[in-house]
């Protein structure tokens, strides 16, 4: 009966195990199990227990050493690991089962299911082993820092970013933290502050720290943080990348952005934000004295065109060397573009000083430039404003110093001038005239006058010369003086040219029909040089002569010697396709020039028209005769029709018939006349 009991307890106990326990005698043969045998070895233990294999290989063991059959002739196995396919690892343990009499009887295993406990411990030695390669072969450095034990971890990388070997740096944080640039310590320490705080979700942070080689590299630092149960960080983890690259090419994109390619200096950009600098703090110091200046190139764009773009660069770049010369280390000066300067001079002792900075800068661009094997003089004019003025932005500043550069231009270059309220008033006016002007045409406010042409040997009406005049609404009429260099340098010059031409050839055909004469009389309308930029130059004057009727050789195109001695070698070909229509060129305002005669072999001139300064000195002690003389004498020579304008008394009337010039006009004559008044002109003349 007890022993009944005893029986029943066992088998109770072997049945609430977890491991398995599988029973047989010394035939090998299955005396008993429990369920978790059957569970973990199935239905038939002996025949998976046959199956098992060791770690390293591929077939079943022998059957002489598996466990059981060593237990059943007497040898013991302790936690052997094996393999039962096809996913399970097993610790079994076996004994040999003694009887009463102390014979073997038997063997008896224990087997443990470690299947989930080796997955573990592989998946842990396969996740030690990616980090460890990830560690060596990542670009980005690794660190690991024990905030408790105060030790780091530096991943072979992150030693070798910076210039070490693995076993030159220790595991002491100031390792590290010791190489922190001194200017980036403090954001350093305040942003892995923040995280440990946990007011940052993550640590991420530029900085520079210090190579082997003593120099700093742009490193980007990124970590996490781990916390105990009473929110204090214990260990923080993280990477650390060398940017130094992308750090060089940001600074140079942004020197890019606030500086000028060509030269270096700084841009427009830059330029108003040091300026606005300036401008807010002599706003707090009231005795601080700062001036702008405005300096651009003289005849610039003539050198530009006739030696090339790449010599009038090197021409800006010695330029800007040279004006730097000038300056002191704070001063900034800057290229707006083009041939425009700007300077900003801080501290200045006093509003007088301006004038000999200006002095200093002007005898140091005059002095030649080699350029190649050609050497260039050239000048610049500047425009000043100071501090004085109280101005509120730089918008303002540059503005004032930009408009007194121009009256620096208006007054003949190669100057500077200090730029006054007055100044503003007139610029304003200017910007009025061109707001009045461009709707001028539109409006019909445009009219013609034209000033006789005569024949001085017997007073004949030759032709006449097309006056531009603007009947302005408030004005009243105004002279070509009011508003023509203001129509050149907005362009306006260009419709107003081409209607010009256009009005002047039909009143003149309109003439020719009303008041026939042998030969025909002709008009002359003055070009501007600034059309020979249109390409569609020819086809105008085409379409003004047929649209009118008039014949080509009645018509002359008048160009001022100033403009001619400027005008490219280029446009020769358009002069000459102009002249092979018929049409006649004439050379206005002659003797003025500053060059050699050589454009009138060049371009195919006609005829020459003496300035009327030089008429103007005919019959006055130590007159201009000889020069008047000499003019007519090369007109003959070269077979050129001259004309003397602005003629006004009867003595130079007089004088001129002698010399053997053959035209004139002037006040002698009549003033410019509308179309009412050439009527009657030509109704007189009776020819």
């Amino acid at each position: 009966m007890i022993g009944s009991i005893q029986a029943a307890v066992l088998q109770s106990i072997l049945d609430s195990m977890g491991d398995g326990v599988v029973v047989v005698n010394t035939t090998g043969d299955l005396v008993s199990t429990n369920p978790a045998a059957t569970q973990i070895l199935g239905a038939n233990p002996l025949a998976a227990l046959a199956t098992l294999r060791l770690p390293d290989q591929r077939t079943p063991c022998p059957p002489a050493d598996m466990p059981l059959s060593r237990a059943i002739v007497g040898v013991a196995t302790d936690a052997a690991e094996l393999f039962l396919p096809p996913g399970h690892w097993l610790s079994i343990t076996a004994r040999p089962q003694i009887d009463g009499g102390g014979a073997i009887c038997g063997g008896v295993a224990v087997i443990r299911d470690m299947s989930a406990a080796r997955g573990a411990e592989m998946a842990l030695r396969q996740s030690e082993e990616r980090y460890a390669l990830a560690a060596r072969g990542a670009n980005d450095g690794l660190w690991d820092w024990d905030l408790q034990a105060d030790r780091l971890f530096l991943s072979p990388r992150w030693k070798a970013i910076l210039g070490f070997e693995e076993g030159e740096i220790g595991d002491n944080p100031a390792e590290w933290l010791d190489r922190i640039h001194p200017d980036d310590m403090e954001p350093f320490k305040v942003r892995m502050a923040a995280h440990f705080r946990q007011l940052l979700s993550f640590f991420e942070h530029e900085y520079r720290i210090r190579h082997r080689n003593g120099t700093y590299r742009w490193v980007l630092c990124r970590g996490m943080a781990v916390w105990d149960n009473s929110a204090q960080a214990t260990r923080i983890a993280g990477s650390q990348t060398d940017i130094s690259v992308r750090r060089s090419i940001e600074q140079q994109l942004q020197h890019d952005a606030m500086h000028d390619l060509l030269t270096g200096l700084p841009n427009r950009a830059l330029f108003i934000d040091r300026l606005e600098r300036t401008i807010a703090i002599a706003r707090r110091e009231k005795t601080r004295i700062f001036g702008v200046f405005f300096l651009d190139i003289d005849r610039f764009k003539t050198i530009n065109d006739s030696l090339g773009h790449a010599t009038g660069d090197e021409m800006l770049n010695t330029i800007a060397q040279r004006i730097q010369k000038c300056l002191r280390p704070g001063d900034t000066v800057a290229r707006l573009g083009g041939d425009e300067f700007t300077i900003l001079v801080e501290n200045l002792v006093d509003e007088g000083s301006v004038e000999v900075i200006a002095e200093r800068i002007q005898h140091m661009i005059a002095e030649p430039i080699m350029l190649g094997d050609y050497q260039a003089i050239t000048t610049v004019s500047i425009g000043i404003t100071t501090s004085a003025l109280e101005y509120a932005n730089s918008a303002e500043m540059i503005r004032d110093a930009d408009t007194a550069m121009y009256h620096a231009k208006m007054e003949g270059k190669d100057r500077y001038v200090i730029f006054t309220p007055t100044m503003h008033a007139q610029a304003m006016a200017k910007l009025q005239l061109e707001r009045d002007l461009r709707g001028a045409l539109a409006r019909g406010e445009l009219c013609m006058h034209y000033q006789p042409i005569i024949t001085l040997s017997c007073g004949r009406v030759n032709g006449f010369e097309a006056l531009l005049r603007w009947q302005h609404p408030q004005r009243g009429l105004l002279y070509p003086g009011a508003f023509l260099e203001t129509a050149e340098e907005t362009g306006i010059i260009v419709p107003i040219s081409w209607w010009v031409l256009r009005e002047s050839c039909m009143q003149a055909r309109a003439w020719q029909d009303e008041f026939a004469s042998d030969p025909p009389r002709t008009v002359n309308v003055n070009l501007s040089a600034r059309l020979f930029a249109e390409s569609d130059i020819v086809d105008q004057i085409i379409a003004a002569l047929e649209s009118s009727g008039l014949p080509a050789s009645s018509l002359k195109l008048e160009i001022t010697e100033h403009n001619f001695v400027e005008l490219s070698s280029e446009t020769s070909q358009t002069l000459r396709r102009i002249r092979d229509l018929g049409v006649h060129l004439c050379i206005d305002d002659f003797g003025t020039g500053y060059s050699s005669l050589s454009y009138l072999y060049s371009f195919p001139v006609s005829t020459l028209k003496i300035d009327r300064s030089f008429i103007r000195r005919l019959g006055m002690p130590n007159g201009q005769s000889d020069i008047v003389q000499t003019i007519i004498g090369l007109a003959h020579t070269l077979g050129m029709e001259v004309v003397a304008e602005g003629i006004e008394t009867e003595q130079q009337y007089a004088q001129l018939r002698d010399l053997d010039c053959g035209l004139g006009q002037g006040w002698l004559f009549a003033p410019g006349l509308d179309g009412a008044g050439v009527r009657a002109l030509l109704a007189s003349a009776g020819d």
